[in-house]
Parts: C-alpha cells; sequence; structure tokens
C-alpha cells in the first residue's frame, strides 16, 4: 500500500538532511497518515486519510 492520501493524493516529500558541514543526503518527508474505515459508495472500507484532510472534515467516518 503506498503512503499517500485516499482523498487529496499527498505523498512524500523528498528533501535533503544537512549535517554540521553542510553535506547533503536524501531524505523522505513523510505525510501524517492515517487508517481510517470510510464510506466509499456506501461500503466501508480502510484508506489512508492525511490528518489535514480528517480535520477539514472532507471524509465521513462509516461506524
Amino acid at each position: 500500500m503506498p503512503k499517500v492520501c485516499h482523498i487529496c493524493a499527498k505523498g512524500p516529500a523528498f528533501g535533503h538532511s544537512r549535517s554540521h558541514s553542510m553535506v547533503a543526503t536524501k531524505r523522505r518527508f513523510e505525510p501524517n497518515l492515517q487508517r481510517v474505515r470510510i464510506n466509499d459508495s456506501g461500503t466501508p472500507r480502510r484508506v489512508y486519510v492525511c490528518t489535514r484532510c480528517l480535520k477539514a472534515g472532507k471524509v465521513v467516518k462509516a461506524r
């Protein structure tokens, strides 16, 4: 399962870690994803949703 938000398709961002000597090494910035049960066209299923979408109310949770 890819680490991508089901609602907004937010995925990992890429950048560099900088040491004290400014040597650049590659790193990933992971989005804050939560695995929640949602109603997807009437059927409940578990998907990854970012916390930004959860707080904005873009998701209807299944019971």
